[in-house]
């Protein structure tokens, strides 16, 4: 990992749709390109709907952005959980990679499940985000193959349980 950077990390507002779907689509098309092909990517990135539609399924789970913490904050990356325990979305913008963004929002939606009474996490964790998955403590208990349209992708359902 590279030098980790300072972040704020704080609860989605409606106002960060626009930059939350930006770094989806440049985590999809730039850092999952390498373990999807163009066509997989090129759907994945465009299956996102209206900013609208986008916010709504923000708004309805619990989630959080990562913020740089430096004088032009910026959002960097975002993570949600819904009330069983799934997270969503887990996304960092390409060019703050391996710097600890994904980790720090993981910690704060495992410290959200604890306080909540959440007995474990699951992910429908993609090829590229598998690895860190695994090494955050979850599991694959399944290889999925999800369709969006006629496009098929390969992804694994992963847990992870929680210290009660």
């Amino acid at each position: 990992m590279k030098h980790p950077i300072s972040l704020h990390i704080r609860a989605y507002r409606s106002d960060d749709a626009a930059a939350t779907m930006d770094v989806f689509r440049r985590a999809v098309t730039e850092t999952s390109s390498c373990d999807y092909d163009d066509e997989q990517v090129r759907t994945w990135a465009g299956n996102t709907g209206t900013p609208t539609q986008w916010n709504t399924r923000r708004s309805a789970a619990r989630t959080w952005v990562a913020e740089t913490a430096d004088h032009r904050p910026s959002i960097v990356g975002f993570i949600d959980i819904d009330d069983t325990g799934y997270i969503d979305m887990l996304f960092v913008d390409p060019s703050i990679a391996r710097r600890g963004v994904a980790s720090q929002l993981l910690d704060q939606v495992e410290r959200y499940a604890a306080a909540n009474d959440i007995a474990r996490l699951s992910v429908h964790a993609s090829i590229t985000a598998q690895p860190f998955f695994h090494r955050h403590g979850f599991r694959a208990v399944e290889t999925r193959h999800p369709q969006i349209g006629d496009v098929t992708f390969v992804n694994y359902l992963m847990i992870k349980p929680m210290p009660v």
